[in-house]
């Protein structure tokens, strides 16, 4: 299959063209629980689904540092649109870590363009049968199930020994019952409904051990050396969302400075918000805190970039280290929007206001368990004092 005649600079291109859009839609796509179907074909039509399928298969194989670019300049436009764009690429990426008959199934029938979701919390069952598995089960916080192509869905399966195996399956989207439960205050838009199945089959190929796919490890898939896109699965997925959070704190900075001219200080002399020098130190530690984000961000995706390109994998210690940098970014991203909205005056909770969106979507998406300081820092902490992480999760 060919390739499409696009690259990362077009792409990154078309997502800055289109921000304003995303923007625009927030409050109808917040309304409705999910994206406006204009975010996806603006998104489909710039190649942004593209970004993370195998060139062989028509897609961009886009290396990590571009794929942050472009899923930071959607969530600067809309924060949801960016939570269920990371959510799609990302997932479709973890294909490339399946046998390659699933490749052949999944991939070449996308025409280089593919959404897939996935619940990764093992709150199903798979029972073994012959040519593959019986998956039962329901799945919460299902990111972008509603527009997916394919889903991932982690289960258990039971053995002999009583011992619980997980296994992460591949299954078409249309083949899940959606249920109308997405109704929160944070990330209003991405569509995160309970999705769920029962006694459904999935064929042998679809389905991976968890240890396997997460140590990139999986039986009947070719290992393509030298290809620059062997991340590990923890590292690539975390590493991926955290663009989405600094670039909800790019939207926050550049919203607040839109609304200073002419804006003064409630209930003081101040007629210049601006003019203030407390606002100007905030302001700076704001901006700080989103330089800081990128920063990291450059440096990990720099390291995991090397390790790729060499074939190698990161020492243990790197992971747990890049995990915990990743949480850190998070948690300035988040800083920087809550330093914002403290001196954004009370007529910031409108709902007209886009950066109370904003302010919303990051405060919620920073409780994510995997982006979340306390797992990341706690990982990292026992490594520096000469323990396991204790996690498998790195």
């Amino acid at each position: 299959m060919a390739t499409v005649d696009i690259d990362t600079g077009t792409v990154l291109k078309a997502v800055r063209d289109i921000a304003p859009v995303l923007r625009e839609n927030g409050r109808l796509t917040e309304e409705r629980g999910w994206l406006t179907q204009e975010n996806i074909d603006l998104l489909d039509q710039a190649g942004v689904f593209r970004s993370a399928v195998p060139r062989r298969f028509g897609g961009l194989d886009l290396p990590l540092a571009d794929q942050f670019a472009i899923i930071a300049e959607i969530a600067r436009g809309c924060g949801s649109t960016g939570w269920v764009a990371n959510a799609w690429i990302s997932s479709a990426w973890i294909i490339s870590q399946y046998p390659d008959l699933a490749q052949e199934e999944i991939y070449a029938t996308s025409g280089g363009s593919l959404k897939v979701s996935g619940g990764f919390t093992p709150t199903g069952r798979a029972t073994r049968t012959d040519g593959g598995f019986v998956l039962n089960g329901s799945w919460r916080f299902n990111t972008g199930i509603r527009g997916a192509d394919w889903n991932i869905l982690a289960a258990l399966v039971d053995r002999s020994d009583g011992v619980h195996e997980e296994v992460y399956a591949v299954v078409r989207a249309d083949e899940m019952s959606i249920a109308d439960d997405w109704d929160v205050t944070s990330a209003a838009g991405t569509g995160s409904c309970t999705s769920s199945v029962t006694d459904l089959f999935v064929p042998a190929h679809r389905v991976v051990d968890g240890m396997e796919v997460l140590e990139g490890q999986v039986s009947g898939r070719a290992h393509t050396a030298g290809s620059g896109r062997e991340y590990g699965l923890t590292a690539y997925v975390m590493a991926l969302s955290a663009a989405a959070y600094v670039g909800m704190a790019r939207a926050g900075l550049e919203l607040f400075l839109d609304r200073l001219p002419g804006k003064g200080i409630a209930y003081t002399h101040w007629e210049e918000q601006s003019a203030h020098p407390h606002i100007q130190y905030q302001v700076a530690a704001a901006a700080n805190k989103i330089s800081a984000a990128q920063a990291l961000a450059d440096s990990w995706t720099l390291r995991m970039q090397a390790a790729a390109d060499a074939d190698e994998r990161l020492s243990l210690n790197d992971r747990v280290e890049i995990r915990s940098q990743i949480t850190y970014a998070v948690l300035l991203a988040k800083e920087s929007v809550d330093i914002l909205h403290s001196v954004s005056g009370a007529s910031v909770i409108q709902r007209s206001q886009p950066f109370q969106r904003v302010h919303r979507d990051i405060q919620g998406l920073a409780l994510h368990g995997l982006m979340a300081p306390l797992g990341g820092f706690e990982a990292y902490g026992r490594v520096l004092v000469g323990l396991d992480p204790d996690t498998e999760f790195y």
